[in-house]
């Protein structure tokens, strides 16, 4: 009796929507619209935290419902969410990164900034708007069955169809769910019996760095060791899953610390605002972090290591505060970016003509000349890296990671692998062309520490011939070219048990006070 006059209830109050369907239809949409730019506004580049991704699934699911039960027929499933997507890319127009800019599918960056970006937003966010707005149509027919006939030879099975299709897809979303939620972990250090060591270190941890929490991950057999500093690539890179891949060994004779830069990988939700994410606030957060690990370890000084970008870092670093830093140990090292880009940019021109490839030179040649103003321009020359100056990688390298760009780690949420993709396009596109004016031949001549270059044999000319010239005129204490017989651009990676007995037995041994 109490279930019947609760239906009736409902119904009378909802059956004004139901006689008219363009009333319903406009409730649905007027949901589909708020909840969009509600999103825009408050996120406007999508969920990029775990809890924002529970939230935007639950509003997503809760505004559905309304849709579908307002108007009370399933083209609530296509209708409000169609709306929602359009109002929420309107709502965040302004909103700077290639991951929000219209959407390139002519290129491997692209592409996967579209899956990171959008389809991902789409999965968390619509999915369970569709799922919702189901459920509320369905609501809205048990409530007032005489308004909505089904047919009645099709009726059981269309009936079962749709509980079966409900039923799966809101399973699949728990599943979804709960794999958000996860949180990101890093194993500990253990011995031979499986049990954590002693006095070892093994987190993931957010430090505040310039006015931004940044995520680092500390791992080491002892907290006593030197500490080695690690700057990864890009700008927008996160190699946390390459240096567990590949540098394990070191956390043996170091506590190994890898940062992700602010904007990237972990560290992607303090990417905004970009107006304040500059070259100097870069070396500034690198100094401050290089503090907060002297004062944590209890160490006067400790090891700077950059690849690639992280070596333009680097070497900024060393420059401003070499009382920090035992040495700096580059590998890859960049000297003059835009230079590098250039020299690139005429191999790609030279290539495309030698080999007949007549729509890579006129792509190429459309770019213009670097800088180029699209950062996609970048992309299509990673992309033909391996075309340019091809040679066979280390096996170790090329079946060591797991999952894309080394996502398949504990140390990533399931929001995080995403923001990996996102953060290295978005923070790039920011940084980089910041860096175009640097010339390490002309700005940094002396470095009142040992320099350690580690190059690749097989590194790129336009990268390895000007490291080579800046380092035979550089000024140190000491200085040492170590090359890699079987590298390229990343010889830690692809050499890794060299890599760790030249930091052991040349780095460490010569520079390490004893004692």
């Amino acid at each position: 009796m109490l279930r019947r006059m609760n239906r009736e209830f409902f119904a009378s109050r909802l059956r004004p929507l139901w006689a008219d369907w363009r009333r319903g239809a406009t409730v649905a949409a007027g949901l589909g619209i708020l909840s969009g730019v509600a999103v825009g506004i408050g996120m406007p580049r999508g969920p990029i935290t775990s809890g924002e991704a529970i939230g935007v699934m639950i509003t997503g699911a809760l505004v559905g419902a309304a849709a579908g039960l307002a108007m009370g027929s399933r083209w609530a499933m296509l209708l409000t969410p169609v709306v929602h997507a359009a109002a929420f890319e309107v709502a965040r127009i302004g909103t700077s990164g290639p991951s929000v800019d219209g959407i390139r599918l002519d290129n491997g960056l692209g592409a996967a900034l579209f899956v990171a970006g959008r389809v991902f937003h789409g999965i968390v966010g619509l999915a369970p708007m569709v799922l919702g707005a189901a459920i509320g149509a369905g609501i809205a027919r048990q409530l007032t069955p005489e308004l909505f006939p089904d047919r009645p030879i099709l009726s059981r099975v269309a009936t079962f169809v749709r509980r079966a299709a409900a039923v799966i897809s809101g399973a699949i979303l728990v599943s979804l769910a709960l794999a958000i939620v996860q949180p990101a972990t890093t194993a500990p250090i253990v011995d031979d019996d499986g049990n954590p060591v002693a006095g070892s270190v093994a987190a993931l941890e957010a430090v505040r760095l310039g006015g931004h929490d940044q995520w680092i991950m500390m791992r080491g057999r002892s907290i006593d060791a030197p500490v080695l500093l690690y700057l990864t690539g890009g700008p927008g890179n996160s190699d946390l899953g390459y240096t567990r891949a590949f540098l394990e060994d070191l956390e043996e004779d170091f506590v190994f610390v890898a940062w992700d830069q602010r904007g990237a990988g972990k560290s992607y939700p303090a990417l905004d605002p970009t107006s304040t994410l500059t070259l100097d606030q870069a070396v500034a957060d690198t100094i401050e972090l290089t503090n907060y690990l002297r004062d944590r370890f209890d160490e006067e000084k400790i090891y700077l290591l950059g690849n690639s970008w992280g070596s333009v870092l680097g070497v900024l670093a060393v420059q401003q505060h070499p009382e920090l830093y035992h040495a700096y140990i580059g590998a890859g090292q960049m000297v003059n970016p835009l230079e590098t880009d250039r020299r690139l940019y005429r191999q790609m021109i030279d290539y495309a003509t030698r080999t007949g490839d007549e729509t890579l030179a006129e792509t190429t040649r459309g770019y213009g000349e670097p800088p180029y103003g699209d950062v996609f321009a970048y992309a299509v020359v990673i992309e033909h890296y391996d075309d340019l100056e091809p040679y066979t990688q280390t096996e170790t390298f090329r079946k060591g990671t797991s999952g894309i760009a080394g996502t398949g780690v504990s140390e990533y949420s399931f929001v995080e692998k995403a923001n990996v993709l996102r953060g290295l396009a978005d923070m790039g596109s920011v940084l980089y062309p910041q860096a175009q004016d640097i010339d390490f031949r002309r700005d940094a001549p002396r470095l009142e520490v040992p320099v350690y270059l580690v190059q690749g044999a097989h590194e790129l000319t336009a990268r390895a011939d000007l490291a080579q010239e800046y380092f035979a005129q550089l000024e140190a204490p000491s200085k040492e070219l170590i090359v890699f017989e079987h590298s390229g651009h990343v010889p830690h990676f692809e050499e890794p048990a060299r890599f760790h007995e030249v930091m052991v037995n040349t780095v460490l041994a010569e520079t390490y006070p004893a004692g």
